[in-house]
């Protein structure tokens, strides 16, 4: 699995202490947004340099971190196909998998602490989509997603 991984200023801290995370548990990731406090990139430009390389498929999941996860979330949705979802517990990292498919966890470094950001990344990373999910759940979520992507084409044909 390839992953990664980006923050700005706000989100530095907590995306550091997931690296440490990754790099012991030995998961391949790239970090693509500041890795130096004195060369800031703000948010939208490193969710607008990440999100393409999901939905390219690039990369199978990526982790952005800013102040609140709601500006990396907004802009990377702007990309067809691409699922961010802002989370501030580990069941929603892990149902965000699960039940939306969501292929980028968002966090904010101003709200989850490390140790927590550390076990919501775990559980995002470690799910499957539709796992421990009822068959008649997983088959009404495909035809979900199906819609969505139907939606999603008439919205990007404009």
């Amino acid at each position: 699995m390839k992953i990664v991984i980006g923050s700005d200023k706000s989100g530095y801290s907590l995306k550091e202490a997931i690296k440490v995370f990754l790099a012991e548990n030995k998961i391949a990731f790239e970090d693509l947004g500041t890795t130096d406090l004195n060369e800031v990139h703000p948010f939208f430009k490193v969710a607008e340099e990440i999100a393409p390389k999901i939905q390219d498929k690039e990369y199978e999941l990526a982790i952005l971190v800013c102040g609140t996860g709601a500006g990396m979330s907004i802009v990377a949705n702007k990309f067809k196909g691409v699922y961010a979802v802002a989370c501030e517990s580990v069941y929603t990292a892990k149902m965000a998998r699960a039940v939306n498919g969501a292929q980028i966890l968002c966090m904010g470094g101003w709200i989850v602490a490390p140790e927590m950001g550390v076990q919501m990344a775990k559980a995002f990373i470690e799910t499957a989509r539709f796992q421990d999910l009822e068959d008649w759940r997983a088959a009404w979520l495909t035809n979900a997603d199906n819609k969505i992507k139907q939606l999603e084409d008439i919205i990007y044909e404009k």
